[in-house]
């Protein structure tokens, strides 16, 4: 059975180009079932006891959302809305954004697209997590890294399905765990020591998302975690709604070198300055513009 709920969507909401927005879609919990554009996630209670699935799709001018449970109580059910609206960006303002982008022909499939939402998982954590799994290394292996974490950690619930581990569940294991059993190479004691961190309260990811702390002060406590540099740390802050930070990577370097400079290597501080104009958006700016062929 599955009890059935419905979101408002924003006037300037994209449901493709957010759940397209990047890799996340394609790493568990996240299932995507590209035909029929419906996305699913696992999600948990706020005291981790209870975990279910959700799928949402677009529904005329609505979200809906059906929650594959007998019943839901109240509270759980509330938590999913709310967690929905925050893994689709659904309360994100970027009116000042598209007003940028309107400004060159270049950038203004953006805001007429309404691109730019970055998709994201239910925690900070999980986003943490994932993002240390995509540091020099391919995509398959990222995808590997983090279907294991889930596999091997993840609570199961009805239907075979199973949520992100939990920083808890995470701090239980050792760093020979993650080296053999997740294939995690050099990040098997960054998770071990990451995990038990959170697990105790040193570190509170969750509270990046209302800090007061400017991008830079923020960026500088991010990276005190292990493993986190420059680009997971800027990456991550887009998932808080930061975008200072451009995040490269061979990747997005590449892409830019090919877009805008005739496939010849240039100076990181070239790219920088082709999107400084876009202010506090660069980072967004900068990651639409080499994504863009993904829709256009």
């Amino acid at each position: 059975m599955t009890q059935t709920y419905f979101l408002e969507k924003p006037l300037n909401f994209s449901f493709k180009h957010t759940v397209f927005s990047h890799g996340w879609y394609d790493l568990p919990p996240f299932e995507l079932d590209k035909e029929s554009w419906r996305l699913s996630y696992v999600f948990s209670d706020e005291k981790n006891t209870e975990r279910a699935t959700a799928t949402v799709w677009e529904a005329e001018d609505k979200l809906k959302i059906e929650v594959s449970v007998k019943k839901l109580n109240e509270q759980f059910k509330k938590k999913i809305l709310r967690d929905a609206r925050h893994i689709l960006r659904l309360d994100d303002d970027l009116s000042e954004f598209y007003k940028l982008a309107k400004l060159e022909k270049e950038f203004l499939w953006i805001a007429e697209n309404n691109a730019g939402r970055l998709l994201r998982s239910s925690t900070v954590f999980e986003d943490l997590v994932k993002t240390l799994c995509t540091t020099n290394c391919s995509w398959a292996a990222t995808k590997k890294m983090t279907a294991k974490l889930v596999e091997k950690l993840g609570t199961e619930i009805t239907g075979g399905r199973r949520a992100f581990p939990t920083a808890e569940k995470m701090a239980s294991v050792t760093a020979e765990f993650y080296r053999d059993e997740i294939r995690a190479g050099y990040r098997a004691p960054y998770f071990a020591e990451l995990a038990e961190k959170v697990a105790s309260g040193e570190i509170n990811p969750e509270s990046w998302l209302q800090t007061e702390l400017s991008t830079k002060e923020l960026k500088k406590e991010i990276k005190q975690i292990k493993g986190v540099g420059d680009y997971a740390a800027e990456n991550l802050l887009k998932l808080v709604g930061r975008y200072d930070g451009l995040a490269l990577d061979s990747w997005l370097r590449a892409q830019f070198y090919k877009k805008h400079a005739g496939d010849k290597v240039c100076a990181d501080s070239e790219i920088e300055s082709f999107y400084e104009h876009f202010g506090e958006w660069r980072g967004l700016a900068m990651w639409c513009d080499m994504t863009e062929k993904w829709f256009c």
